[in-house]
């Protein structure tokens, strides 16, 4: 099976031509620009594919973008997870953080070359953009950002209420929700699906951790500094 065919098999999609073309584009560019700045170690174009494009869209299996508007991307280097579920979900309201200047450059770019609409583009520290974002997304996407409980309060202040932070993880995930019981409870949010599975072609085993927000908490996130010094 190709990238295409694997899209329909896992999660029921059917990429338009220019679907496929703007997943090309990325490829492309990604690779080419990632001469001049580091955003990525991998560069087969089968691994891209797959363990960025593909691994991006796996949210899709547990939540329905079609009934999403807003949606956060905390810290999303080269875009993944948001842009390639933006592809698929064009009229997704994007908002990426990410606190290196040279990653929004490339992002801004990107989503030129690729004329997406409705993709705000935040260089900030997560902690200090999610002061003034309290309440506003459906959805907070993370992808390897951070240990589960931080995750939780840079992203669970920027939920709104009922709104879902979705966590992708690999190995270690059941160890960082039995250390992170307390953040949940703190953060008046609980889990609500864990999702784990393969990867197509033996690419990896991965677990998306799915945590509804059930009301809001004034005082977070706290500062870099409170919430390294003592984690919930």
């Amino acid at each position: 099976m190709n990238f295409k065919e694997h899209v329909f098999e896992y999660f029921g999609i059917s990429l338009s031509d220019r679907q496929i073309d703007q997943f090309e584009l990325y490829y492309q560019f990604l690779i080419e620009y990632n001469k001049i700045t580091n955003l990525t170690r991998i560069d087969d174009r089968v691994e891209v594919y797959y363990k960025h494009f593909f691994d991006s869209l796996t949210p899709i299996r547990e939540n329905d973008f079609l009934k999403t508007e807003s949606v956060c991307d905390m810290g999303a280097g080269a875009g993944f997870p948001s842009i390639p579920i933006k592809i698929v979900f064009p009229h997704l309201k994007i908002t990426i953080i990410d606190a290196l200047g040279k990653r929004i450059v490339f992002l801004k770019r990107l989503v030129e070359k690729l004329e997406l609409s409705d993709v705000t583009l935040i260089h900030d520290r997560i902690e200090v953009a999610a002061k003034s974002m309290q309440n506003k997304f459906d959805v907070v996407l993370s992808r390897a950002l951070a240990h589960m409980r931080t995750t939780l309060e840079f992203g669970i202040p920027m939920n709104k209420i009922n709104g879902i932070s979705i966590m992708m993880k690999a190995t270690s995930f059941q160890i960082e929700i039995e250390e992170s019981k307390n953040a949940l409870k703190m953060l008046a949010a609980k889990i609500v699906k864990i999702d784990s599975f393969d990867l197509p072609n033996e690419y990896g085993f991965r677990t998306n951790v799915f945590v509804k927000k059930t009301e809001h908490i004034n005082g977070f996130p706290r500062t870099y500094q409170q919430i390294i010094k003592k984690p919930l």
